[in-house]
Parts: C-alpha cells; structure tokens; sequence
C-alpha cells in the first residue's frame, strides 16, 4: 500500500473505480482506501448481493495493459495450492478509455489488516504468533513446488544489473530456479491470519527469492530480520539464498538511486558485505 498520489491520477483513479463497481453490481462501504505504486492501482472494499467483496482497479497506459501482470491474479486462482492463504478471485474486467487500459477485479474480502499500510518496509516488530510463521513457511514452499512458465526475475537483467549495483565482480548465473510470489513484503501481508495479497508478477526467480526480499524489507528492525533468518534457514542459510539475497539487494539498491526506501540503502550495503566476504 503506498500514500493517495497526485490529484488528478487520484480523481481519475477513483471515478473509473466507481464505473467498475456498478459493473459488478457492488457499492463501496466505509472510508477504506488503498493505493498501489504512484495510482497504478486501487482499491475499496465493497457490497454485494453475495456479500461483502474488495473491488481493485488496475490502470496502465492503454498499450501497456496486458500480459503477465495483468493475468497473474487469474493465473495465482488457477494453479496456486490451498496451503498458500490469499484472497480468492471471483469476477475480473479488462476494458480500454482513452490513453488508460482497466482491468478491476473482485475479490472475497480479506478482514485482517496488513502487517504495514502504505510501504513495504518493516519499521517496528510486529507481533506474529509461532502459527503465522509456520503458515508463512508452509506457504512459501508450496509456491516454489508450482510448476509455472511466468517469469518474475530475468537472467538477463541479472547480467547487467549485479556488477553495477553490487559493484563487485560476480557471477551472475542463476544456481537454481522456484517458483516465487515476486513481491513479498510487508504490505502483502495479513495478520494476525495469514494472507498473502497481490499476485501480479508471480513467477520463476532465484531459489529463496521471496525469503531474501521479506528479510531485506526487514533490515531496519534486526529482531525480525533475524527471525526470518531463522525460521526460512533452510532456504536463506544455502548457497542458493545466499545469491538470492544478492539479487534482492541488486534491485533495492537500483530503487535507491530513484529515490525510493533510501533508509535501506545502509543496511542493505551492510549486509552485502556479510554475503560476499562470508
């Protein structure tokens, strides 16, 4: 979840929102609003005539909109396991307005809250029962086990995002290949019941990915980052993590130099440096 963006983004954002729930026969209830990455997308909770839903608009540049992102969610409802909580799909729409292409998608409602609200990194520990996490590691391997033909992380951006972000010379090859949710953080996640949101870029990427991400999202509280460490050991603490850290790190460190969580950039060089002289 991220903060309202500018006015007009917003003022579009929410009148198409509101086009789309009567499409749906829903109304919006409450006050609730959540926003993606800059108005990408958002998001209300709802009524039905079946009860109550959460209805999320996508919005993307009208040649843009399509594809991978734009299928994951239908793809995650087809071919994700029961052990992996997230919150089913019920009825989607893609429709072209202008310059916008639209996909809204209506969801049963998921009551808990996510763990942060308007970014994905960790600020304070939150308080998660011995259940949860074992939910979360019961979850994350049955998404590796999902045999899949998406992609969430190429091997050619790999080769030319590492030496230049990691600034060491380093192999770039991928050691293993899962399945991963693709953008595992903290605003993705429910609790205290266990929901793993927003399955648009799910796919192939570094064994351990989704473990690395969580924990790098993490690094600003230690006490966390070391129960991830310890609970997802078995994925983080082999070689195969240990690389998938280090694409984890490659890519904050590129959002760093946009200017996004620049409050990681430290941590993040820190645990770099335990990676590649350990």
């Amino acid at each position: 979840m991220y903060s309202e963006p500018e006015p007009d983004t917003a003022r579009r954002m929410r009148g198409v929102h509101a086009t789309a729930a009567t499409v749906f026969d829903a109304k919006p209830v409450g006050s609730r609003e959540a926003w993606g990455w800059r108005g990408r997308t958002f998001s209300r909770p709802v009524a039905t005539p079946s009860g109550e839903a959460w209805l999320r608009l996508v919005s993307a540049p009208a040649d843009k909109a399509g594809g991978k992102l734009w299928d994951g969610p239908q793809e995650a409802e087809r071919l994700m396991p029961p052990a992996v909580p997230r919150p089913r799909l019920r009825e989607r729409r893609t429709w072209t307005e202008g310059e916008h292409g639209y996909l809204a998608e209506l969801y049963d409602k998921v009551t808990d809250p996510t763990i942060t609200t308007h970014e994905p990194v960790l600020r304070e520990a939150p308080d998660l029962n011995g259940t949860w996490w074992d939910e979360l590691v019961t979850a994350l391997d049955a998404i590796a086990g999902v045999s899949s033909d998406r992609v969430a992380v190429r091997q050619e951006y790999l080769d030319r995002a590492m030496p230049e972000y990691l600034g060491t010379p380093i192999d770039t090859k991928v050691p293993a290949w899962t399945t991963a949710h693709g953008d595992l953080h903290w605003a993705n996640l429910t609790a205290p019941a266990l929901t793993v949101l927003d399955w648009e870029g799910w796919g192939l990427a570094p064994a351990g990915y989704d473990a690395a991400l969580l924990h790098a999202y993490s690094l600003l509280v230690p006490d966390t980052a070391a129960e991830i460490r310890r609970r997802l050991g078995h994925v983080l603490e082999t070689p195969a993590g240990r690389f998938a850290e280090l694409v984890v790190i490659t890519e904050l460190l590129q959002t760093v130099t946009r200017g996004d969580s620049l409050e990681l950039e430290a941590p993040l060089r820190t645990r770099l440096a335990h990676l590649v002289e350990g």
